[in-house]
């Protein structure tokens, strides 16, 4: 029988049971409707990656409905139009007008689109707690077929397993028969936007004064601080929970309704005049976009400290196009670089997860050129000779211009070797001015608040900040300067366009390799001069050396460091010290990967966790070859431990994949190593996007522990799954998936938001 009279039938014995019982209630979208796509659509409909660009974490994305054209294809020689929800359209005619296809309309005798879809799913329940069949494809590996409405027939006979929500615990009954009745009566949205509190009102009234003051100084200062803060996720002191806003530039000045100026860019031409506006972030928050960003008086009065108590002044405003996105430093040479690199300091877990963790929600082009984990630290702006030294800062400005602003495919090489040259020469120049400087000391490290020490953890394709130095000693640290630190952002956030092509992302990629490499090189500096060459020939085996041949500036191997280190192991030496000197910096300690004595858990914690902790570390930071239990974990695996009295837990197991380097843009399993793998356990939710939970009461943590070492093979990996596991076909899977970011509303309410399910896996 046809899916559509399926679905007919159903509806109209839903309806008779209606009429006999009375007539239902109206449902709201926003009451109603919402709810249920926050709870079981949202983990895979959001953001760029959602599947078939269905976003459903408001009712303007749902309108909006599906498209068959994928945002992330490394492939294209053409950029495309670009479709971001709120921005490049508004309403259902104008996204259609742009290819989109509702899935809340019948058509004709058919039911909605999305209704036949539930149907598919609600008619094929999963075995609870199974293994799901193979022919199930999963993951980034998936390839959607978004099928229209006219195609949705020919789809449910060749995946008649594949319903929505696709491969996981369905819909309730009730949210099944509530979502129905809501398609048949016609899916109406009475969602209301997102309007800020009068206590809101006011600061963002403040703040949007700041950024529309008349002067040339005035408008320099206000373009470079909304190219800094496009991406974030805004909270104002005593702001309402769960409030965010969005800087935008508007047509209009404050007072007036926001007449969005939606360039491809931040930084691209606006083409008129520009009012930078507050917009409330509509639909619901999920973690993966959510980079928070805090403002309040105490930020005001220091962004005024900043940029406006010295003379200096602006003599003629620069104008836009691809030669001022491609090099900032000239763009904005009028604002002193102090202000600029102290701003970015002061919040810089900000900045670093706006290129590492990033919007974009799959970002393996920016990935692949970094290790799987390490730690960033910054160099203090008094011992930055660009920060310092005029001369240095004017031989160097000319040749910190960055790639990806000419998408020509014809010319991706000669463009990159050009812009590599550009780079090196900078190296040199570099090298050569601090061979003259003082010799690098602790001095050197900015250490001015908890953002000092960052460790950033790659899985795969994401990754995560956090402060605090979390894991083992990392093979690689990172050693921002004010250069390297602007440069990473600007090529990575505000000028990369995730719907360009494929040069531009190459050309992306290729850079950020480079910058790689100068983060590296600066902190080889701090390092004993004859070791230098040891420890790049440990980061770049094999094929790196011919990359470092090919296009890497020679490191100052004469230079001594200050820095009075162990010999024989001067990182581990190093980071020792460091923790000793700037403890009260280390927002999270680390006993668990780092354990130094008997002691391997926190202080000051429930008595079982302690002791949950202590088995727990028995599992991290050894090598794979010795612990086989590795090989079967996927990326980002979360722990979830309960104690007899109902407290819980979650912890990040993050398994760290070793590469003979990282320099290549293809080939990345031909530099893994997979013997030297390593897994980082540590309290609380490292990754967005969980790869699999495990739910273990806190007294069976040790009995976990030691089958996990007893793993040698998949069989045995899949009794640990079966017993201790929550498999997508769980019963309560939803319950647990969720109770992450409750977990996070109770321990750090301002960074909660719905997690990504789209790479969790068939375990």
């Amino acid at each position: 029988m046809p899916y559509r009279f399926v679905v007919a039938s159903a509806l109209l014995l839903l309806s008779s049971l209606c009429m006999a019982q009375g007539p239902a209630p109206a449902i709201s979208y926003t009451r109603d409707i919402q709810p249920i796509f926050t709870e079981k659509c949202v983990a895979c409909h959001a953001c760029y990656d959602s599947a078939c660009q269905l976003n459903l974490g408001s009712g303007e994305g749902a309108g909006r409905g599906a498209s068959k054209i994928p945002v992330y294809d490394g492939e294209r020689s053409k950029a495309q139009a670009p479709t971001r929800l709120f921005y490049d359209a508004s309403g259902k005619a104008a996204w259609q007008r742009q290819g989109f296809y509702s899935v809340l309309d019948a058509q004709g005798s058919q039911a909605a689109l999305m209704a036949r879809m539930l149907e598919l799913g609600h008619r094929t329940p999963l075995q609870p707690n199974a293994k799901l069949p193979s022919e199930i494809v999963l993951g980034l590996s998936r390839e959607n077929m978004c099928p229209q409405p006219g195609e949705f027939d020919a789809y449910a006979g060749a995946h008649p397993k594949e319903g929505m929500p696709l491969a996981v615990t369905g819909l309730t009954d009730q949210q099944y028969q509530t979502l129905q009745r809501w398609l048949a009566s016609g899916a109406p949205i009475d969602e209301q936007g997102l309007a800020p509190s009068a206590r809101e009102s006011l600061q963002v009234a403040q703040w949007e004064n700041l950024l529309n003051a008349p002067g040339a100084r005035e408008s320099l200062v206000a373009r470079w601080l909304y190219e800094h803060w496009f991406l974030a996720h805004i909270y104002f002191e005593g702001g309402e929970p769960g409030h965010f806003f969005q800087w935008v530039r508007s047509r209009t000045p404050s007072g007036q309704p926001i007449d969005l100026i939606n360039t491809r860019r931040p930084n691209d031409d606006p083409g008129t005049q520009v009012y930078y506006r507050l917009w409330p972030v509509q639909g619901v928050i999920v973690h993966k976009t959510h980079i928070t960003y805090p403002l309040s008086a105490a930020k005001m009065a220091r962004v005024k400290t900043l940029f406006y108590s010295g003379d200096w002044q602006v003599t003629a405003l620069p104008g836009y196009g691809p030669a001022r996105r491609a090099n900032p430093f000239e763009t904005f040479e009028a604002i002193p670089a102090k202000a600029r690199y102290q701003f970015m300091l002061d919040n810089a877990e900000y900045f670093v997860r706006t290129f590492i963790r990033g919007p974009v929600c799959r970002g393996q082009i920016a990935t692949d050129v970094i290790r799987d984990n390490f730690w960033a630290l910054f160099q203090a702006p008094e011992h930055d000779l660009y920060i310092t030294d005029p001369v240095y800062r004017g031989q160097a400005t000319p040749l910190l211009a960055m790639p990806g602003q000419n998408d020509d495919v014809g010319s991706v090489l000669s463009l990159w070797l050009a812009y590599r040259d550009k780079r090196n020469e900078y190296e040199a120049l570099r090298r050569d001015f601090y061979a003259h400087a003082p010799a690098p000391s602790w001095s050197s490290l900015w250490t001015g608040n908890d953002n000092a020490l960052l460790s950033i953890f790659r899985h795969f394709d994401s990754a995560s900040v956090t402060k605090g130095l979390i894991g083992e000693v990392p093979q690689t640290m990172w050693l921002f300067d004010y250069p390297l630190l602007e440069r990473t952002y600007y090529q990575l956030a505000v000028n990369f366009d995730v719907f360009g092509n494929v040069s531009h992302q190459a050309q992306t990629r290729l850079y950020f390799d480079l910058i790689r490499n100068g983060a590296e090189q600066n902190f080889l500096r701090l390092m004993p001069a004859g070791s230098r060459e040891d420890f790049l020939d440990d980061w770049y085996q094999n094929s790196g050396k011919f990359k470092m041949w090919l296009d890497y500036e020679s490191i100052d191997d004469d230079k001594r460091s200050a820095l009075k280190l162990d010999p024989q192991d001067p990182k581990k030496d190093f980071v020792n010290q460091l923790l000793t000197r700037y403890g009260e910096l280390n927002a999270k300690p680390d006993p668990i990967n780092r354990c130094n004595g008997a002691y391997c858990s926190r202080p000051n914690i429930d008595p079982a966790l302690q002791d949950a902790e202590q088995a727990l570390s028995r599992l991290a930071s050894r090598p794979a070859a010795g612990l086989k239990v590795i090989e079967q974990l996927p990326e980002a695996t979360l722990l979830r431990v309960q104690t007899a009295s109902g407290k819980r837990e979650f912890y990040s197991m993050l398994r760290n994949r070793a590469h003979s380097n990282v320099a290549f843009m293809l080939g990345e399993s031909l530099r893994y190593q997979p013997g030297l793998d390593t897994l980082t356990i540590f309290p609380g939710i490292l990754s967005s996007y969980p790869n699999f939970i495990f739910n273990v009461p806190a007294d069976q943590v040790p009995a976990f522990v030691e089958a996990m070492q007893a793993v040698r093979d998949g069989a045995s990996f899949d009794r640990v799954v079966e017993r201790w596991g929550i498999r997508r076909s769980h019963p309560q899977f939803w319950q647990y998936f969720h109770d992450q970011t409750r977990y996070l509303q109770e321990v750090d309410p301002l960074e909660a938001g719905v997690m990504d399910m789209n790479r969790y896996e068939n375990l």
